[in-house]
């Protein structure tokens, strides 16, 4: 029992400390770096468990199950080579000859051993029960053993010399993968001269614990990062730096979800529109109409400055309140207007604004508050035309 008491306690723990990467994904989260390592983890609990399961059917002596399992046991170890040797070079970036070196390797062991154990079922070369149903490790075993420490010996070295040629994370990661590499052939070392004892799973639960703690936790937020940054740039306007349309679109639907469950306490609307832009590109060039559209945006975010701002079209704003802004509209919008006015009379750009605020008595949905915000804003925007040319 304490054989198998070894297996099933690395199976837990290896269970705790990688959740998050044990649990599937799909999309973009799924990324190269956590498909391989969640394959190399799955091969590992599944070593895990026919180790427990070997020492749990030996203790009872059931020779042919234990048969069967020692078969699957010497795969499933042989697997996890092939998944580790794939995840430490995406783990490191490599690439080159030498990569390709490794990645070899770990199917040569994986095929060898397959082989071998095919041979075993005719003629015993890595295993066999004698007639006590003693256990009896044979010489090829000690050779896919060796092939295993070799190999991860090699990688160790490698990744120890490239360590010092490398810098900041990089040389962090390749130095990370060496000690894991150093733990795996150390135990790897011991369970070849005690081949009654779990130490191959105690190596495998020690370097990857080493290489989630130090490397793969460090992937997974790079990789967050990475796709909220892709996501902020999909989300903003490239000309003014505010949200743009597929921003406006996603935050209605939020609207429109909180409404459907109750939960909104209401929100106001300022639709905003520019005035005289035709103008400016027609007399001065669309550089100069980008710049006026610039100007305006900056003048709107000046204002509203605790909300999303969104543009919508070539000329066309939106603001949903939020927090202080929605708690001081009126004086604020207020504001807004009297810059407009001066702005209006030195020259300057000419922003025509109307807002309106949720009112569940009378409006059902987004788009009727909208509506009475756009209205009020034509209805500033002729009120300033009648002034004379504007801009």
């Amino acid at each position: 029992m304490y054989y198998a008491s070894i297996g099933i306690i690395s199976m837990i723990v290896l269970s705790i400390v990688n959740f998050e990467a044990l649990r599937k994904v799909k999309g973009p989260q799924a990324s190269s770096v956590r498909t391989m390592y969640r394959c190399f983890l799955l091969s590992l609990l599944a070593y895990f468990l026919s180790d427990s399961l070997w020492g749990l059917f030996y203790d009872l002596r059931w020779v042919v199950v234990t048969y069967i399992d020692t078969m699957l046991n010497f795969s499933t170890m042989v697997l996890s080579v092939v998944f580790w040797v794939q995840s430490v070079i995406l783990f490191t970036g490599s690439k080159g000859r030498l990569t390709r070196v490794f990645l070899f390797a770990g199917w040569f062991i994986f095929l060898f051993e397959m082989i071998i154990l095919a041979i075993n079922l005719f003629i015993p070369i890595v295993f066999a029960f004698n007639e006590a149903n003693e256990y009896q490790a044979l010489p090829a075993r000690y050779i896919a053993l060796f092939i295993q420490m070799s190999l991860f010996l090699a990688s160790a070295t490698y990744a120890f010399y490239t360590s010092v040629q490398s810098v900041g994370s990089s040389r962090f990661h390749y130095m990370t993968v060496g000690f894991s590499g150093i733990i795996m052939a150390a135990f790897i070392g011991l369970q070849m001269f005690f081949p009654f004892m779990p130490f191959y799973a105690l190596g495998c639960l020690f370097a990857t614990c080493v290489i989630h703690s130090f490397i793969y936790r460090e992937k997974d937020v790079e990789h967050v990062r990475e796709m909220e940054a892709a996501n902020s740039k999909a989300f903003t306007d490239g000309l003014t730096g505010v949200k743009n349309k597929l921003a406006y679109i996603e935050s209605l639907k939020e609207l429109e979800l909180r409404a459907d469950k109750q939960s909104y306490d209401g929100y106001g609307v300022v639709v905003f529109d520019l005035n005289g832009l035709k103008e400016v590109n027609d007399t001065m060039g669309h550089k100069a109409g980008d710049e006026f559209i610039k100007s305006a945006s900056s003048l709107i975010c000046n204002f509203y400055k605790h909300s999303p701002v969104y543009r919508i079209g070539g000329d066309e704003f939106v603001v949903i309140l939020k927090d202080k802004d929605f708690e001081n509209r009126e004086s604020i919008k207020a504001q807004f207007d009297r810059q407009i006015d001066e702005n209006y009379r030195s020259g300057n750009v000419v922003v025509s604004s109307g807002m309106a605020v949720f009112d569940s008595a009378i409006d059902e949905s987004y788009t009727e508050v909208f509506i009475r915000a756009d209205r009020k804003m034509y209805e500033r925007k002729m009120d300033l035309k009648s002034r004379g040319k504007v801009r």
